[in-house]
């Protein structure tokens, strides 16, 4: 893809390099304009790369939604903020990490929140984002060497913001929304995919806590929405069971480089899928 875009938060399972196959699979974009859906909207990688009139991304995590909300509506202020934290004098040490995510799990303040969510982001694991039992953001720090301050990326995201509505949704809500409110939907779902084993030391980290009934009823609401001519493309791993609950959809295999090791320096081939309801 030219000009392809950058999602300015690092992000486990982003799809920036699967962009361009996701656009092979879209369906062709009605006449009157359309409105592209997300119903987990991660860090947005879909939507940078991707051109319609309007956009509704939703996603579960509250912090998530609050952020992308703030940077749509007062990215300079953002910005100039959220750099002077990048380029503390001990931005990158342990001390100030773990002051910082202390700071974030007490604070109320939406902007100040938005702005250490970044800050975390960057400096914390693996783009990793990982939250305990008592909802408190608990990624341990990163120790990377250089950090890079997404400034251009923020801006590019605030602009084609401007086209979009975020909430802070599930999915079912999110189709039960677009049943109340008809338009010219598309829908793009990207849920935390199916374990390849079961019985795998991965299938934690896969699941995401999206259980295989929550697997089961998104078919069921794409299926549901097909119905009503809203177009539905799914991705997921390529397995028995994600054949099995998305029989009816026209299937796409493709294979895809994973990072296999914490540091990210054993990969493998892992087969996927594209299910379009349509």
């Amino acid at each position: 893809m030219s000009n392809h875009k950058r999602a300015f938060l690092k992000w486990a399972g982003g799809k920036y390099r699967l962009t361009p196959e996701i656009n092979k699979h879209l369906p062709p974009k009605p006449a009157q304009g359309a409105c592209f859906v997300e119903p987990f909207v991660g860090a947005g990688s879909v939507f940078l790369n991707t051109d319609y009139d309007r956009y509704l991304l939703a996603d579960i995590n509250p912090d998530l939604i609050n952020l992308f909300n703030i940077v749509k509506q007062d990215v300079e202020h953002y910005i100039q903020q959220t750099k002077s934290l990048f380029h503390a004098p001990n931005a990158n040490s342990t001390e100030f990490y773990y002051a910082r995510r202390q700071e974030f799990n007490q604070s109320q303040d939406k902007f100040r929140r938005a702005v250490l969510f970044l800050y975390l982001n960057r400096f914390g694991f693996n783009g990793l984002c990982r939250y305990n039992q008592k909802r408190e953001y608990n990624v341990p720090f990163g120790a990377y060497k250089t950090h890079y301050f997404p400034e251009q990326e923020l801006r590019f995201f605030s602009e084609k913001a401007q086209r979009a509505e975020f909430i802070c949704a599930d999915f079912e809500e999110v189709f039960n929304l677009l049943e109340q409110k008809p338009d010219n939907y598309i829908v793009y779902c990207d849920p935390p995919y199916v374990p390849l084993q079961q019985e795998s030391n991965f299938t934690n980290y896969a699941g995401g806590g999206f259980s295989l009934t929550q697997q089961e009823r998104l078919a069921s609401y794409a299926k549901q929405a097909q119905a009503k001519n809203i177009p539905v493309l799914i991705s997921n791993h390529d397995t028995a069971f994600t054949r099995s609950i998305y029989k009816g959809a026209k299937i796409k295999k493709i294979q895809v480089q994973r990072s296999i090791s914490q540091k990210g320096d054993a990969r493998i081939k892992v087969d996927e899928l594209f299910a379009l309801f349509a």
